[in-house]
């Protein structure tokens, strides 16, 4: 092993621990349709200023008529599993609200077409969450040696199911695909995932949702009310709420690592908005350069969020080999995550 390698991420952590799951592949897939704030500030009688001011987002991917989450899910998969110079996987675990279908699942067609032959495959919904619930399973699966090589996928097509007509919904949403190879390792490596922290309150479930097509609305026999088949956010409350338990799941997983918050050298957090960045770094005492941000060219992309952000940072220098790294988001649920890793010597194609 070189240098980094060998460098223990977590304290107490040693050589002999059991399986870790590695990071070791990455790859995303935007749709090539980018959205200007201009073209959505014409429609919504705003301003391309109000939207920036509020959001941090100046642009967005959008799918074009006929494209689905599948679709940008295989172009991210195919690139990670390249990435990690690897053909095939044991399982993919697909994280997204935004499925091809109610039924089936959509991680078995996904694997179907990149070629993966008869692995395990399936979907987690944890809205903006999923990647970091995702990440859980895959390295679940690894370490009860189900699986020596997971692939993890966040996609999700928003514009699929917000109201275009909504301003407090359709500027934020933007559509893309993120994912990750982990392998089998030791918890000594770059790219080993330190400890997990994840949670939820159904409590407030109804601040983001869908209130159409379940089984609960459907089970009334009853056309949906006009406008139910779109998603709904409750701004004010979920604001405060991701910044919250976003912030405190951050600080429990350190905990549970043995680590400080300035041990940490780059959060890379739900990009759900940046007023949301600046409160959970104000909340932690943490400089605001320590926080990853590429929210203003993707928008909120949900599941896809947070391997979107790796991706852009892991292009352009921001991360590299041997940084602490602490992953995190929150999600309709409500549901909320984190996990922190040294990262890995790993190429973005």
């Amino acid at each position: 092993m070189n240098g980094l390698a060998e460098v223990l991420p977590f304290p107490g952590s040693t050589p002999e621990d059991g399986t870790s799951a590695v990071l070791c592949g990455l790859g995303t897939f935007l749709p090539p349709r980018v959205v200007p704030n201009t073209v959505i500030a014409e429609r919504l009688d705003t301003s391309d200023e109000w939207i920036r001011a509020r959001t941090g987002i100046r642009q967005r991917h959008v799918v074009e008529a006929g494209m689905s989450t599948s679709d940008l899910a295989v172009e991210a998969g195919m690139l990670a599993l390249k990435s990690a110079d690897l053909d095939d996987v044991d399982a993919l675990v697909l994280a997204t609200t935004t499925p091809d279908r109610p039924c089936p699942a959509t991680a078995p067609d996904v694997a179907y077409r990149i070629g993966l032959n008869r692995v395990a495959a399936f979907d987690v919904n944890a809205v903006c969450t999923g990647f970091l619930y995702a990440l859980a399973s895959a390295a679940g699966l690894i370490a009860a040696e189900v699986a020596e090589h997971v692939l993890v996928i966040g996609a999700d097509t928003f514009s699929t199911i917000v109201d275009p007509d909504s301003r407090g919904t359709a500027a934020i949403f933007g559509d893309g695909a993120g994912a990750v190879v982990l392998r089998a390792g030791a918890a000594h490596e770059l790219g080993a995932l330190g400890p997990f922290d994840l949670g939820s309150d159904g409590q407030d479930a109804d601040l983001i949702m869908v209130p159409a097509g379940g089984s609960r609305q459907r089970s009334t026999r009853r056309p949906a009310e006009p406008g139910a088949e779109f998603f709904t956010m409750a701004g004010k409350a979920v604001f405060r709420k991701a910044i919250y338990q976003m912030a405190g799941s951050a600080q429990s997983v350190l905990d549970k690592a043995g680590l400080r918050l300035r041990d940490i050298d780059r959060f890379v957090i739900h990009q759900a908005n940046a007023r949301i960045l600046t409160g959970v770094a104000d909340m932690l005492g943490q400089p605001a350069a320590k926080f990853v941000r590429n929210i203003d060219h993707v928008g909120n992309t949900a599941a896809a969020s947070v391997p979107l952000a790796l991706t852009s940072a892991c292009a352009s220098g921001e991360l590299r080999a041997g940084q602490r790294v602490l992953l995190g988001a929150f999600g309709g649920g409500l549901t909320w995550g984190s996990t922190v890793l040294r990262w890995p010597d790993i190429s973005v194609l």
